[in-house]
Order: C-alpha cells, then structure tokens, then sequence
C-alpha cells in the first residue's frame, strides 16, 4: 500500500510541475526522436514510451487500423512473444475512436462501458486518432491506466502532438513501401524489356550472319554446280559407249556421287538463304489431307500405315503452304525410314491449346539416344550413311520462321514424337 501511494504521490509532483519543466521534457523527448525511412519499429517505440512517460500512465501502444481490427504496431510495455498483437475492435475503446474521427478521454471505462471495453486490468483510457493528411482515419495512440484518473487538457495535447508525429511517420512509410514496391516492379519490367531487346539483338545479328552466309554459300554453290554439270554431263555421255562391267559399275558410282553432290549443294542453298513466307490462311486438316496422298506415295513410305487424327474443331493458321509441305514430307520421311515394313505413323493434330496447335508425327521404332536426340537438328549432323544432315535442320528453320517451334522426343515406352508447334488464327472447318 506504501508502494502504491508513493507512486501516487509521484505522478501528482509530476503533475504539479513548473509549466516550463513540462515544456523541457516535451521538447527533449520530441529531439530524441529520430525517424529514418524504412526504420519505423523503434520509432514508434519512443513515442509510445514518451507518451507514457510524460502523462504518467501505466501503458501506451501505438495500433494501426484495419478492415475491423487493430494491429499493435509498438508498445510502452514489453509484449512477449506469446501475447497476440491483432485484436478485434468490436465493443472496444478503440472502435469509438475510429468512428467519431476525434480523441476519446474516458476517466473510468470501467464505471461507464458506454464507449467501449478497455483492456483488461485497465480503466482510464486515452485514444488519439492516426490520420492521413487527406483526414482518413488509419489508427490510434491509446493510453491506459490501472486507476480511474481524470486527463487533462494540457496531457491531451502533448499525446495529440505525439499521435502527429507518429502518424506522419507511418504515412510516410507506407509511402516509402509503394515506392519500394513501385521501384521493384520497375526494375523487373527493365530487366524483362532488357532481355527482349538482347533477344531482338541477337536474332538481327543472327539474320544478318545467315544473310552473309546465304550470299557466300550461294556464290560457291554456283561456283561448284557449274564445272559439276559438265562433270555429270561428260560421265553421262560415257554410258553410250560399249564400257566393260567392273568399268561401267565405276561410272554408275561416279554418277551416284555426283547427284549427290548435286543435291546437297541444293541443301546448303535452302539451308543458308532467308525464310522468305509466302503467307496464306491454312486449315490445318485440310493442310494434311492434301499432303497424305503424294506422302503415302513415297518410296520410303511404301508398306508402312499413316494414321492421320485430324483436330476436332479443326483450327486455322497462317503458313506458306509449300515450305510446310517440305517441313512435313521430311518428317513422314524420317518416320517411316525409322519403322520396318507394316508399322504404323501416327500423325495427330493438338488443338487442346487456346493460342498455338501442336501437331506430332510419331512412331515406334527404336528409341534415339539422348547424345544424338540433342544434335538431330544441326546442320550437316545426320545418322543416315547417305543423309546430308539439312533436313531437320532446314525443317527447324522454316518452323521458326512461322513463328513456331519444332521438337523432339524419344524414348522406349512410346517410340519416337517429333511436334510441330505453330500459332493459330481461328478455328477452320468441322
């Protein structure tokens, strides 16, 4: 009881003190706060402890409002970890305060419950409304007190000054926080817009070295095809003369290796000139319905069965119908080549995708090795003895150019799937 009425007795010497004392500590603990951007925690700390201090009550929190609860932001008194920092505002003090907008002094919140519930164990209550600088209301600098005590006007200005203070400091965070926020996403679509401008770089550069390449691959081809055609033209003249047999099997390997020579010169200027399209509007399983015939017509696809799966709804692209004919008859080709004699290719259009439609060749032949599936598409890499290694090669790039992509998959359970990937324009005919 001593204990108690001397802290009494210290609060009204405190209370009773020379006006210019009060103003001193005021202004010193006003000094002492020091608020730096994005370091609000302790901040809010000193003036919950300075509010405390200087009207002499038991607890002091700083709470920010939201959406019908209140989160302690700081408080005078140490919270353990345990202790929650969320509280709904139904039926307490600080809901009153929130809705009149202005400050709340109830001498004993216990003896009148009309504005609100205290905290528990407390009975005098202070509440000063956070505001923006627009008027909003965002939270409180609350004040409590085990006993029932009357505040003054002089105490209720000193925690207005205060509350003035710390809801400048939390405006201004939440303002520091957008900016981070602003900053971050500003940066990410800079890194984003930075990528695609290197990607643009790279396919220019790209373009213009196949540009160069294409000139110089098409003025050796010439230079090559034209002594070639003699060459071919001289070997033929040979076949009407009377030859022996090992003579003449030399000739026909001669001319062999000079078509072939002919051919892949013919590759290589496919392969280096620009994908000039000739675009038109494609429904893709009418597309493969006019290709089916003249493929199932190919040697290397003779005694093998193609089973077409059209798109239902079919689905319309934009592609230049000739260099997809070749990108396709490649494919088949390859496919057929990879299966024995009364297997089966199954060509199957996608259009489960809203944007692009995926169509796959496939078969069942022996799995490719992983080493070899990653080089199918290089140039000049081939594992055919008499392949020269463009086909794909020249397949990928006329996808490419389309806008698309062309892929790869093996493996032992499901055979051998090459997709085609191409963008869609609208759906085509049922």
């Amino acid at each position: 009881m001593q204990q108690a009425s001397m802290s009494k007795a210290d609060d009204e010497e405190m209370l009773l003190q020379q006006p210019w004392q009060r103003e001193r500590q005021i202004i010193a603990r006003l000094s002492s706060l020091n608020y730096r951007t994005g370091e609000i925690g302790s901040y809010l700390h000193n003036i919950a402890c300075g509010v405390s201090e200087l009207i002499a009550v038991d607890w002091t929190v700083v709470t920010f409002c939201q959406e019908g609860f209140e989160t302690i932001l700081a408080s005078s008194l140490e919270m353990s970890e345990d202790t929650p920092r969320v509280y709904a505002l139904h039926g307490r003090l600080i809901a009153t305060v929130l809705q009149i907008g202005r400050t709340l002094a109830v001498e004993d919140a216990v003896a009148n419950p009309e504005y609100g519930k205290p905290a528990p164990g407390y009975r005098a209550y202070l509440g000063i409304p956070l505001q923006t600088t627009e008027g909003q209301v965002f939270g409180t600098v609350c004040s409590f007190h085990r006993q029932a005590r009357e505040f003054t006007k002089e105490e209720i200005q000193i925690v207005e000054l205060f509350a003035e203070r710390a809801a400048t400091a939390i405006d201004h965070y939440h303002l520091y926080q957008q900016q981070c926020q602003f900053n971050h996403i500003l940066e990410t679509e800079v890194e984003k817009r930075t990528a695609e401008l290197q990607a643009a770089q790279a396919k220019l550069l790209e373009q213009e070295r196949l540009a160069a390449i294409g000139e110089f691959a098409a003025m050796i081809v010439h230079e090559i095809r034209n002594p070639l055609t003699t060459m071919i033209m001289g070997l033929k003249y040979f076949k009407k003369t009377v030859l022996t047999e090992a003579a003449f099997e030399r000739l026909s390997l001669a001319l062999s290796e000079a078509s072939r020579l002919e051919n892949l010169l013919s590759e290589i200027l496919l392969y280096a000139k620009p994908q000039v399209l000739q675009l038109c509007e494609l429904d893709v399983n009418e597309f493969i319905c006019e290709l089916l015939m003249p493929i199932c017509e190919m040697p290397e696809a003779l005694s093998r069965q193609i089973e077409f799966i059209p798109a239902l709804p079919s689905v319309k692209i934009l592609g230049d119908k000739d260099k997809l004919k070749q990108v396709f008859i490649n494919i088949v080709r390859n496919a057929c080549e990879a299966v024995s004699a009364g297997d089966a290719i199954k060509w199957e259009v996608d259009s489960s995708s809203f944007d692009k439609i995926c169509i796959n060749v496939c078969n069942g032949g022996e799995p490719i090795p992983s080493e070899v599936l990653s080089k199918l598409t290089q140039p000049f890499f081939s594992t055919k003895p008499s392949g020269t290694g463009l086909g794909l090669a020249i397949s990928k790039r006329i996808v490419n150019a389309h806008g698309g992509e062309l892929s790869i998959e093996s493996d032992t359970m499901t055979g051998t799937k090459v997709s085609v990937q191409l963008p869609v324009v609208g759906l085509g005919s049922l």
